[in-house]
């Protein structure tokens, strides 16, 4: 999720865990808590693009991260903050370290919280920005933070926060059965056998939802209003693997489709390579459209070795949110 969210969060866990014993302070480490995980994104300024995408979302989402630097930080903090309760200031960093990760689990991307087993988790139920999730934890978030440390006004508050967040993560899961069902059930009408299909929110909310349908050759992309009165339809995306002839068993490529859990397309534009990651869909919602969020190019070094490059197109936000608006009120 968003830094913004994990914020709040981590905030709210340190409110729930020390909150009635050190007062904001609880909430203040429990942002800065919840922040630490998403410090990986630092890898990307010391390695290659591999690399860092291998790394993102990784060690620091663990569970291993969390109980091996939990009491570290509690230890720490002991020192020099009037409360010198180690296992509580403990127990605040654990619990704002490790709900960190399962957030994240339920986005597109996911989380390795199993590490060092190479098992992401992602539920892909919620976008990694959504309002409908934040606000409202946020508003008794603020509640709560105006109460003195010991009013029972203020423990409410936080609970309020923490349920209706976490209500809506369960909401999410029936939402995305609801519009799995309908993708399913617009591929048997138009006779469509596929080998697998992926599903996932749009940005910024959960009424349109997205799907990556795997056929023989290709991959067909299509999107669903829970608003629409059209019949699904789906766009065919060439998979085109073969372009990347012996280049398939370069170290890098594997992990580059390793990464993409297989879902990608190659193209080819004046004689260079891209490799497109499908799991994250479009940065538009016209047909056939190949403006994908995630496309990189492949290019090979003076050393023989193939290096990603991330290519990052003209991007209009406002054009975006225009068409995700009008999209996510039915066809």
């Amino acid at each position: 999720m968003d830094s913004l969210t994990q914020i709040v969060l981590g905030a709210a866990v340190g409110e729930a865990v020390l909150g009635n014993k050190v007062g904001n302070k609880a909430m203040l480490y429990g942002a800065i808590a919840g922040t630490i995980p998403d410090l990986d994104v630092l890898a990307s300024h010391f390695t290659d693009t591999v690399t860092a995408l291998s790394m993102h979302r990784g060690f620091t989402h663990s569970i291993v991260f969390s109980v091996v630097f939990a009491p570290i930080l509690g230890w720490l903090v002991s020192r020099y903050e009037k409360y010198k309760d180690i296992k509580g200031w403990s127990w605040l960093f654990f619990w704002a370290f490790v709900t960190h990760p399962i957030l994240d689990s339920y986005t597109t991307w996911g989380t390795q919280l199993f590490w060092p087993f190479d098992l992401r988790l992602a539920f892909k139920t919620i976008f990694v920005v959504d309002p409908l999730y934040t606000v409202p934890f946020l508003v008794f978030l603020i509640l709560a933070m105006r109460q003195k440390r010991t009013a029972s006004k203020r423990s409410f508050y936080n609970k309020m926060g923490l349920i209706v967040s976490s209500s809506y993560l369960v909401v999410t899961c029936f939402l995305k059965w609801a519009a799995y069902s309908q993708f399913q059930e617009a591929l048997a009408t138009q006779n469509i056998d596929y080998i697998q299909m992926d599903t996932r929110p749009a940005a910024l909310n959960t009424i349109l939802w997205n799907a990556n349908v795997e056929v023989e050759d290709a991959y067909l992309l299509a999107d669903y209003s829970f608003l629409d009165s059209q019949p699904i339809s789906f766009e065919s995306y060439p998979k085109n693997h073969q372009l990347l002839g012996e280049l398939i068993h370069d170290e890098s490529v594997q992990s580059m489709i390793h990464n993409s859990e297989n879902w990608y397309t190659i193209t080819k534009k004046e004689d260079q390579l891209y490799f497109n990651d499908l799991r994250f869909g479009l940065l538009s919602t016209e047909p056939q459209s190949q403006d994908f969020v995630f496309q990189y190019l492949i290019e090979v070094n003076d050393s023989g070795k193939v290096e990603f490059t991330e290519v990052k197109g003209e991007r209009n936000p406002q054009k975006l949110l225009s068409q995700l608006w009008t999209r996510l009120k039915g066809n």
